[in-house]
């Protein structure tokens, strides 16, 4: 059975449409016969996450460092707990152990999280499916910026067809079911060539 990392915030947000679209998410995943893997925490967005995972009798994997062990905020209640030794040993782990990427509502970690792994696919490091729940509308900023910067030249536009961008996390996964990976000539955007 394959598994779905999930980034999401160790808060809960402003919005309760933010808890209520994971846990939607959660429902999806299970019904599809995946699993779950996120940072391993048991507060906000991660642990609505975990705990509707939990209650549906689903598999949800965690990876977490130890220093986050020790200030106590693992989730206790999770199929399997990864401890590794830094943040930068957990985003490898979990792209190791993964068959695709969701970025939900969150704060810098979540950013930095599905940023390193669209940048990962750009390399050819993955060939993995990528999304973005954009529940409540809260990533239409992101989602114009990132158009912004491929329409100022700094995005191969070929690049965009890696990310998946939803509000709905039915169709969002139904997608990343769907994807496949193609091939972007990175070469030639490199030497300013062919910018599509």
């Amino acid at each position: 059975m394959g598994s779905f990392a999930v980034f999401c915030g160790s808060s809960s947000g402003n919005n309760g449409e933010y808890s209520a679209s994971a846990r939607e998410l959660s429902r999806i995943i299970f019904k599809k016969g995946f699993g779950v893997i996120t940072g391993g925490g048991r507060v906000g967005i991660m642990g609505v996450i975990a705990d509707e995972t939990i209650s549906l009798g689903g598999r949800i994997t965690g990876v977490i460092p130890q220093f986050l062990v020790d200030k106590e905020v693992a989730h206790d209640g999770l199929s399997e707990l990864i401890i590794v030794d830094s943040m930068h040993a957990r985003k490898q782990k979990i792209e190791q152990i993964s068959d695709g990427f969701i970025a939900l509502p969150g704060g810098f970690g979540t950013l930095d999280e599905i940023f390193e792994i669209i940048t990962w696919a750009q390399l050819s490091i993955h060939l993995k499916p990528i999304g973005i729940l954009n529940s409540g509308s809260y990533y239409d900023n992101l989602i114009n910026h990132i158009h912004h910067m491929v329409r100022e030249g700094f995005v191969h536009p070929g690049y965009l067809d890696m990310v998946i961008m939803e509000p709905d996390p039915e169709v969002l996964i139904e997608k990343m079911l769907a994807y496949v990976p193609k091939d972007v000539d990175k070469a030639g955007f490199a030497l300013g060539k062919d910018k599509m």
